[in-house]
């Protein structure tokens, strides 16, 4: 190819970062979000593609630990910031960065990698499965009411400014994580992602607001959001834009709805990568006004599969010997003996006859419990080879709420 694959230098950000803009379109970010993912890239853990002393390639690997079934925060490789250049499409510069990164996770220690993809079709002949689902809505709020649980009356709401109560929204955040497969734990700075509001990205929308949810001068929710005003003959049709919206218990968690179903001169809530399971989809009086639609999120690629099945735990007992397709990283090919239940699990080589034959793709999809391995099984994606194995182990390998990944990366 004539080009070289290296670990990013500081003083080649700039450029590598303009190649990753110049291919997402060229939009220039502002100032304050560009300089934020300077200071949250991992030099270290990002490599570049130069063609002399022009860079056409980019991938980063942030340090995740990822929630999996069972509550565990396994180590992750967070693949992110991955660009090549037009000029160079069809040259094995993407082949090449995601062997060299691969290698260096596999060398890391880090079991699992995972990334949200801007054209899904791209990652899965490197192993990449889609693991979770996210929900978008545009409900009709002056026709869809919700049924509130008892105790919502008892939290209060307040306005507050985004920034002032960070460290607070930031803390409910926190305690969340163990409770939800596909949540990340957020290292320092990472919060302040929640409240970049650069005017460009507002969609003509108001600036960022905030209101938290408080239960005896505890902060146990908050919710950001825009309102998008407008107006016709018969009166205000505003919208309101929800962003995040978190809370520890469910009264919390319908009050900060309630609030944003309810705001005056509006007539429209968009909602946009909610957890599939939302618990406001069991509230609403009308789900048919809510105009629903599911888009892929999160996928998942074991990049270590004895350590990453070992890692998680099992909400049905299975036990089970995996006859594993991996092409990209040979290393996890071959057969392997599963077995585990809701107190945790062991996975080894062994030389016993496969239960079930399937590509590392299909356990990276079901890794989190929100892909069934019997759906995937329908699809022709696992080959059940004893009878019944498939069930059990679909079974065993889902999550009794539904894995989210609460924001992009």
């Amino acid at each position: 190819m004539g080009t070289d694959v290296r670990v990013l230098r500081q003083d080649d950000w700039d450029e590598w970062y303009d190649n990753l803009i110049r291919a997402f379109g060229g939009v220039p970010e502002s100032s304050e979000e560009r300089e934020l993912w300077r200071e949250l890239t991992e030099v270290g853990r990002s490599i570049g593609v130069w063609d002399g002393d022009a860079c056409v390639g980019s991938a980063g690997a942030f340090s995740f630990r990822l929630t999996v079934p069972g509550g565990a925060a396994v180590p992750a490789a967070g693949v992110t910031m991955v660009s090549v250049a037009a000029t160079h499409r069809r040259r094995g510069v993407l082949r090449s960065m995601m062997r060299r990164q691969l290698d260096d996770v596999r060398e890391w220690g880090e079991p699992l990698a995972v990334l949200t993809a801007s054209e899904p079709v791209i990652y899965g002949r490197f192993g990449y499965g889609a693991a979770t689902h996210h929900l978008n809505a545009v409900v009709d709020t002056s026709r869809v009411r919700l049924s509130v649980p008892p105790g919502t009356d008892d939290v209060r709401l307040r306005y507050a400014a985004p920034s002032d109560v960070l460290d607070a929204c930031e803390a409910v955040y926190a305690r969340l994580v163990s409770r939800r497969p596909g949540m990340v734990a957020r290292l320092p700075g990472w919060e302040r992602l929640g409240v970049l509001d650069p005017e460009g990205g507002r969609d003509g929308a108001s600036p960022l607001q905030c209101v938290v949810a408080e239960r005896d001068g505890e902060v146990v929710g908050y919710a950001r959001f825009r309102i998008k005003a407008d107006w016709e003959a018969a009166g205000p049709k505003g919208t309101v834009v929800a962003q995040d919206v978190d809370a520890l218990d469910p009264a919390a968690h319908a009050a900060l709805w309630r609030f944003l179903f309810e705001i005056d001169l509006t007539s429209t809530l968009s909602v946009r990568g909610r957890p599939m399971d939302e618990a406001w989809l069991n509230m609403a009086s009308d789900i048919r006004r809510c105009e629903l639609l599911v888009r892929d999120s999160l996928f998942v690629r074991l990049v270590d599969v004895g350590a990453a099945l070992e890692a998680r735990t099992y909400q049905a007992p299975v036990d089970v010997v995996l006859e594993v397709e991996d092409d990209f990283c040979g290393w996890n090919a071959g057969r392997w003996r599963l077995s585990g239940d809701a107190k945790g699990a062991s996975c080894a080589r062994t030389t016993d006859a496969a239960d079930l034959a399937l590509s590392v793709r299909e356990l990276g999809a079901a890794y989190l419990g929100g892909v069934s391995l019997a759906a995937l099984g329908a699809a022709g994606r696992v080959r059940e080879l004893r009878q019944g194995a498939l069930a059990e182990a679909a079974v065993g390998f889902g999550s009794a709420v539904a894995p989210w990944l609460p924001h992009g990366f």
